[in-house]
């Protein structure tokens, strides 16, 4: 893409409204653009990495085994009201009515949805287990809302539901989904360190926050610091397979927010030298909730016995367009952001120290189609602008590399790479320069390990 022709409405300065990092980073990168309180369209830099982050959490849930679906973002009221939810969910749940006076609702959520779907089509255990999924808006009418897209009224969700017999397979369903998203962080350039969380009046052990360390974090954890540096569960995990030894391996580890830690436990239990008090962000719960919406809604297939067996449930969310201000978050400079390679907007950008320059113009473009014949997603900053201008709007998007020519550096035959995310810099000759590109992106990308 040619900077010259994309649509980049970068600001100098960050809007006063915005008050933590990630806010203003994106509203001055033209990321994003408010429409109203709690509303956000997502201008075109910032929709490819929403695009990036969503292709990832889809990647990982079709590999666990789930299944992709869409369902409306305007639901019934009935199908509320089967499951007793109408009337107790508060006023987050923006209610309307048709034409024809009929009780609607902008789904802040899906139970109710996919228990329906669930109860119209699936008769028989041998159809189980199954786990369906889809990515689709919602809308939670917040009292607040604030700090962007990272606590909006409207955003983009990744619900998952799981359809099981009973509890063992409750638990069997849980530990893919912890195993999915252990490998959806890590190739979103996160570390997302699964804490325990509340289960409500389910009760048991099957409830888990997954959080991202990042100083402007909302809650306080308590970790043992070998978490961050625990391996990922490979590409070739069997999702059909004993996932308990890493289910297990992964919360032998104290870890907990500030809303369900045992300070006592978590100084008893972890070496004073591997303890870790940080700050985190939320960004995904897996969640077993039995037959909370089962029963109400007669969810049942009929048993080996012959016999109808009400399904156990599980629900498993990720927020896109809340990953996307969290991995700002952890990862940013005085600069502006720096993105993982998995989810930058663009893999690197070219920049023309001297456009409108014919000797410059001929070799940018000449790199410009080899970057693009190897594959690597990059932004041509091909602008009339002083180098300062260009150097810094780069810095302020987070292009995870710049490879940068002017006059001077192709009289010798040379291009200069700048690493974004330590500010390394290295001079190196015009003709390898795309092959080292290269062999620095592809690794990162994550999409094969």
């Amino acid at each position: 893409m040619r900077l010259s022709r994309f649509f980049l409405p970068v600001l100098k300065e960050s809007p006063k409204e915005a008050e933590i990092v990630s806010h203003k980073l994106m509203l001055r990168a033209g990321m994003i653009k408010q429409q109203a309180a709690g509303s956000y369209s997502w201008l075109p830099l910032g929709f490819k990495v929403l695009e990036k982050i969503t292709k990832i959490v889809e990647e990982e849930q079709d590999r666990s085994g789930a299944i992709e679906l869409l369902m409306p973002t305007l639901q019934s009221a009935d199908l509320w009201r089967e499951s007793g939810r109408y009337d107790a969910y508060g006023e987050e749940m923006l209610r309307v009515k048709d034409r024809h006076k009929r009780d609607m609702l902008y789904g802040p959520t899906n139970e109710e949805m996919i228990t329906d779907i669930f109860r119209t089509y699936v008769k028989s255990y041998r159809d189980l287990p199954l786990n369906l999924y889809h990515v689709q808006w919602k809308f939670r009418d917040e009292v607040r809302p604030r700090f962007g897209t990272m606590r909006s009224r409207e955003f983009l969700m990744k619900d998952a539901y799981s359809f099981v017999l009973d509890f063992e397979g409750a638990q069997k369903a849980f530990q893919r989904m912890f195993v999915a998203y252990l490998r959806t962080f890590y190739r979103l350039g996160l570390v997302g360190i699964p804490m325990k969380a509340d289960s409500g009046p389910i009760g048991g052990d099957l409830s888990y926050e997954f959080h991202v360390l990042a100083d402007t974090g909302e809650s306080e954890v308590f970790l043992h610091a070998d978490l961050l540096d625990k391996p990922i569960p490979p590409i070739d995990t069997d999702f059909r397979g004993d996932l308990a030894p890493i289910f297990n391996d992964w919360t032998s580890l104290y870890a907990a927010t500030d809303e369900m830690v045992d300070e006592a436990k978590f100084k008893a239990e972890v070496p004073g030298n591997k303890q870790l008090r940080a700050r985190g962000i939320e960004v995904g719960h897996i969640f077993y909730f039995g037959t909370k919406y089962s029963e109400p809604m007669k969810a049942t297939v009929t048993g080996p016995d012959g016999k109808e067996i009400t399904v156990h449930m599980g629900s498993y969310g990720i927020g896109p367009t809340r990953l996307a201000p969290a991995i700002i978050e952890a990862s940013h400079d005085d600069a502006g952001i720096i993105w993982p390679v998995s989810v930058a907007p663009f893999e690197a950008e070219l920049i023309n120290l001297k456009a409108g320059d014919k000797d410059t113009d001929a070799a940018c473009e000449g790199l410009y189609a080899q970057l693009q014949a190897a594959g690597l997603d990059t932004l041509y900053d091909d602008r009339d602008a002083p180098a300062g201008s260009k150097f810094a709007t780069a810095d302020l998007i987070g292009i995870p590399y710049q490879l940068i020519l002017g006059p001077r550096g192709l009289k010798e035959g040379q291009a200069e790479i700048k690493h974004r995310k330590t500010g390394e810099r290295e001079t190196l000759p015009l003709a390898s320069a795309v092959e080292r590109l290269k062999g620095l992106i592809e690794p990162q990308r994550r999409d094969k390990v």
